[in-house]
Parts: structure tokens; sequence; C-alpha cells
């Protein structure tokens, strides 16, 4: 398997409040200096002429996939591997968009959601959801991320995806959540990548050059010309791997946003230690580590182990060069405990019990040679990071049902395979991303 091809181009440059180092003030939104001021306002109206991501109605196939109680359950153990999973958590949904806060409404019934957006378009949207599932656990409030402390609430799960990077002062932003965030809370953040949207970069500073505006005509012939691209064009494999790109407001939020910044590995690590928070994991972790996929086969592989994870991860993104954004679960760093208490040094793996991610699919055709079964997860993009596996590491998957320990797994496949090699193979697929850890019960 080869690595994907890749095309660095670094995004345009803009001025930030970091930057500017002034403070002011605009329609009850804390932002900062002249220009991001200008912003603040310009996204408010982005969004409420443009929504994103494009409204939906129907929510019925949404909800029936969390009718398995196993797809909530490896959520949860995502953000807290030691903690039972509760169902009554306050959770914040901040920069909602036009369903997200129903979804979380909808899969966690016993939970509080709060939703907040600046847009009331989006809200619009959402309350509309809310009424045609009856989701009497969502409240709204038209708020700005930076003032989210006017709550007056601390919630135990914090969801802030695609939302951030679009802020004036992303910082701010950050320190605001932090600080709402319960002190054993957990945070699901997403925010832009660098490298893989270079693409993006150069189609809005093409956009920029032609003056081209978010007027639906004009969204319908920008999508023309991106068709007219050649393959190769640092564009053309986003647009064919994103699901919505071709809808004219995905394409106005991608090419045409008024705010929009991104972060490679090494920038974002410093972003979360500048602003009070602490690294999880990745929510998909085997895109970033080096022991998993062609990486491992490469000259470099004993170079990148050598490394700490973080410059690991680093190194990684720029080895994978396409990753458009970055996933991750985060927490204060004030918290009680580790941020990632999952490891396998010692025998403290025994007690933990694995949980097949229930999105996971195990196949059996065209196989390589020697392999009974690949097991792939579909939230990965990067082909080489399907997993072989062997009859007798097929026997102990079999065994894995999520309430028996590693160590009871090993004693119920009846498989030929030494307690190292169970070892490696039960990390193998954690960091694979085939299955989550549940640390509380040893």
């Amino acid at each position: 398997m080869s690595l994907p091809k890749h095309h660095v181009v670094r995004p345009p440059e803009r001025r930030t409040a970091a930057q500017s180092g002034e403070d002011g003030e605009i329609e009850q939104m804390h932002v900062a200096g002249e220009d991001t001021r200008t912003s603040a306002a310009e996204v408010r109206a982005f969004y409420d002429s443009h929504p994103y991501p494009p409204p939906i109605d129907n929510l019925d196939r949404y909800r029936d996939l969390y009718r398995n109680p196993d797809r909530r359950r490896a959520q949860s153990l995502l953000l807290w591997p030691e903690e039972k999973p509760r169902a009554d958590r306050d959770i914040l949904v901040a920069g909602c968009g036009t369903s997200q806060a129903a979804r979380y409404a909808l899969r966690e019934p016993n939970a509080h959601v709060t939703a907040i957006d600046i847009s009331e378009t989006s809200l619009r949207h959402t309350r509309d959801l809310q009424r045609k599932y009856g989701l009497r656990n969502l409240e709204f409030h038209r708020l700005a991320i930076e003032q989210v402390g006017e709550l007056g609430k601390t919630f135990e799960q914090i969801v802030c995806t695609g939302v951030l990077h679009h802020l004036p002062d992303p910082d701010m932003g950050l320190r605001s959540l932090r600080n709402t965030l319960a002190p054993n809370g957990a945070m699901h953040l997403m925010v832009y990548a660098t490298y893989g949207r270079a693409g993006i970069y150069m189609m809005q500073e093409y956009c920029r050059l032609l003056g081209v505006g978010a007027a639906n005509l004009e969204l319908r012939d920008l999508g023309t010309v991106i068709d007219a691209l050649p393959v190769d064009h640092p564009i053309a494999g986003i647009a064919r791997s994103t699901r919505d790109f071709r809808h004219p407001d995905a394409l106005a939020d991608a090419l045409l946003h008024p705010q929009d910044r991104a972060y490679t590995v090494a920038q974002l690590y410093a972003w979360l230690q500048r602003c009070g928070v602490t690294f999880g994991r990745w929510l998909e972790q085997a895109p970033y580590l080096p022991q998993c996929g062609a990486i491992a086969a490469t000259p470099h592989a004993a170079r990148l182990f050598s490394l700490s994870p973080q410059l690991q991860h680093a190194a990684v993104e720029l080895l994978r060069g396409t990753m458009t954004r970055h996933s991750f679960v985060a927490y204060r760093d004030d918290r009680l405990g580790g941020s990632q208490p999952i490891t396998f040094d010692g025998d403290e793996w025994r007690a933990y019990v694995p949980l097949r991610l229930p999105w996971t699919m195990c196949i059996r055709d065209r196989l390589p040679p020697g392999s009974a079964a690949v097991l792939i997860n579909p939230t990965h993009t990067y082909p080489d990071l399907a997993l072989p596996i062997t009859a007798a590491q097929e026997r102990l998957l079999a065994a894995i049902d999520g309430s028996r320990s590693a160590d009871e797994v090993l004693r119920h496949a009846g498989a030929p395979i030494s307690d190292g090699e169970g070892r490696k193979f039960i990390a193998r697929l954690w960091e694979y991303d085939q299955i989550v850890l549940e640390r509380c019960s040893c």
C-alpha cells in the first residue's frame, strides 16, 4: 500500500484577535480589533443567509441507528474510558448549526441539551426538528460562544465541531468553553487542518481575485468551474470525497466564508495548552499513529516511534498530507487524573473491557494471503488502515462481547495465542479504531 500524494499550500494570512491586541464589542459579541468586529457581523449574516450544514427535516435513520445501545456506549467511552456511561448528562452543543443539537437530544433522551448559535436561521431549523420529534430535553439560546458564561451553567459534555476556526478570536472561544466545562467533563472539538485544505485555500483566493459572490447563480457557476478542473488539482479530491460539497450552502461555507483559519497538529497542541486545555485522544486515532498502516513499514518507522506522541502525530500528519480536519477529545488542564488513561504497559490492560465499535466492518472477500478477514473502520479515509487478521485473531475478536475483560476474552476464545500476542492484538484493535476500552472496571 502506498501513502496518498499531497500538495501543501499555506492558507492565506488572516489578522486574528491575538495579533491585533485590541478589545471591543459588537452586537453583544465579545470580539477584538476593528477588522474582527466587522468579521463577527459578517459571520452572523453569512450563516443567516447560508445555513450550514444544509438543513434537513428527517432524523429517522439517525434515531434508528442509536436504538443500538452499544453505539451510545461507544461514544461515551471515547470521551470517558474510566467511567460507566451515563444517560443524564448536561450537554452543550456550541455553534449547533441546523441539526446537530437535535441529533444529540434525540439520541440521548435522558440528557439535557443546551444549544447555542449566533444564527437565527440555524436555530429556526433546529426548532423545526425539535417540534417534529418532541424533543423536550432541548433548549436554545441565540448566543456567541464567547458569551457562553452568561448562561451561568457548567456542562459535563461540550460539543463544538466546525465552529472555533470561524471565530474572530479562537483562543477566546476555546477559553470560554473550557471555563464552562465541569471539572471532569469532556469536549469533542473539531477544527480545520491546514495541509489537506490546500485546494480549499487556493480556490478561496481564486474567488477573492474574481470577486465571486454567494448568490445562487454564482455558486452554480463556481461548481461548474470546479467540475472542469484537472483531476490532479488539489481541490479535486476534496470535491469527490465530500458528500455535500455540491450543495450551494456547503460550497459557500467552504470557499466564501468570511472568517476561516486552520491548524497543523503542532499548532493545535500549542493552542490547547495556551487555553488551559489538555488533549485526550483523536476521535479516530489510527490516521495519526506511525504504527498503523503503510507508515509502519517505511524506513523511517523506527525514527518515528522514538518521538514523543505529540511529535509522532505532527510527523504523521505531514506524511498523510490530505487531512482536512482534526476531530478530537479534550479536557480541562486541571482535571483529576490523566488525559489518556489507556495504556498497555504493565498488566492493567487485562482488566479493560473491550467493546467493538458498532460502525466497523469485517470483510471476508478477496483477502490478502494468510488472512482470515480484514477489519475496516468506514470513518477512515486512508485505505492502508484496513487491518488484516488471522484465524486465531478472528476467534479472539469474536469473543469480544462488551462485557468480558481482555483477560476473559483471551481465555474464552480458546485460540492458540499467547498472552503477549493477545495484549498486542487488543492494543492493535484499539489503535486501529476497531474497539473502545472501558477501564473503570479495573
